[in-house]
């Protein structure tokens, strides 16, 4: 419920930026989908630019335009940037077989293996 509320003040003054950060993290899938399908609606309608860090690969794919990639550590940096080619509204349940969908998020998670592994062979 706390989450609920965090986003709902903070989508109550209409921002033309919203910074979210792991927004949906301590959520249980069903309200998890809920959550994320109404910013969807309210980003529809408000236009604002939204910002959100996530580490869920399927939530980035499913919110996003442009996905920004961070390599690993303390000195991070931009490592790849990833255009979301996807139509809105956008349905969930329909994006599941998508071949554009499944492409982005294939893309994520080799970005995500390859600097895992990078990062393994340096330890």
């Amino acid at each position: 419920m706390k989450q609920r509320v965090g986003i709902a003040r903070a989508l109550a003054m209409e921002p033309k930026i919203l910074l979210l950060d792991e927004p949906f993290g301590a959520l249980d899938a069903l309200t998890r989908a809920h959550l994320q399908d109404a910013v969807m609606d309210i980003h529809s309608r408000l236009g604002s630019t939204t910002l959100m860090i996530t580490h869920d690969v399927d939530e980035a794919v499913l919110l996003s335009d442009r996905i920004v990639m961070m390599t690993n550590g303390p000195a991070a940096t931009i490592g790849e940037v990833l255009a979301v080619p996807l139509a809105r509204p956008r349905r969930r349940v329909e994006l599941s077989s998508d071949r554009t969908f499944l492409r982005c998020r294939e893309a994520v998670l080799k970005f995500l293996y390859e600097r895992h592994r990078f990062v393994e062979a340096a330890e």
